[in-house]
């Protein structure tokens, strides 16, 4: 045998061995098919809490002349939890959905409109406090990144979590909130940071 027929003969013996595109397809549709479940899961998840939750009352709108703006904020809205419960998210009524949103502070309370969401009205009798804090909901910054609006709902207390486009915004409305107002009544601080 000469070395170029023996070379050609030791080439087709240690040939790549042809792909099996059917096991590999069949592997690929199941990796697929399991992300869709564990996606489905979770969805469940998002629905079953809403429901827990359906007891919560809707939420108030703005009034028609909610007076002078005091303050203005544009940045995000983070969420929503039971108050002193930082990981307990409220999904009820659309305050599980995070986007972005614009505050103003008037004497008749706090207007949130949020694009893409249901907007909302906190009326100043139900604010409790304002603080800053570092983490709402699966949500965690820097020590201070957080506005966080206490405020009651029904007979539930519940925390807001807001982050402006300049946090240094951030001092002004804690101040504004818990600084008496002549138009807004005194507020109590019922509900407790963690």
């Amino acid at each position: 045998m000469t070395p170029l027929i023996h070379l050609a003969a030791e080439a087709e013996q240690k040939s790549a061995e042809v792909t099996d595109w059917a096991g590999r397809l069949g592997w690929v549709a199941g990796l697929l098919l399991f992300i869709a479940f564990v996606y489905w899961l979770m969805r469940q998840g998002w629905k079953w809490r809403g429901s827990l939750q359906s007891d919560l009352p809707p939420l108030p709108t703005a009034p028609e002349e909610p007076g002078a703006p005091r303050l203005t904020l544009h940045g995000r809205y983070h969420g929503s939890t039971t108050a002193g419960q930082w990981l307990d998210r409220i999904v009820a009524h659309g305050l599980g959905v995070r986007s972005r949103a614009e505050l103003t502070l008037t004497d008749a309370g706090i207007s949130v409109v949020r694009p893409g969401a249901d907007d909302f009205h906190i009326p100043a009798d139900r604010l409790r406090e304002a603080r800053l804090d570092k983490g709402i909901a699966g949500k965690v910054l820097t020590e201070g990144g957080l506005l966080v609006i206490t405020w009651a709902h029904g007979d539930q207390l519940i925390d807001s979590g807001f982050r402006a486009d300049r946090a240094a915004e951030h001092a002004a409305w804690v101040e504004a909130i818990n600084s008496p107002s002549p138009n807004i009544p005194a507020r109590t601080t019922e509900g407790t940071a963690r």
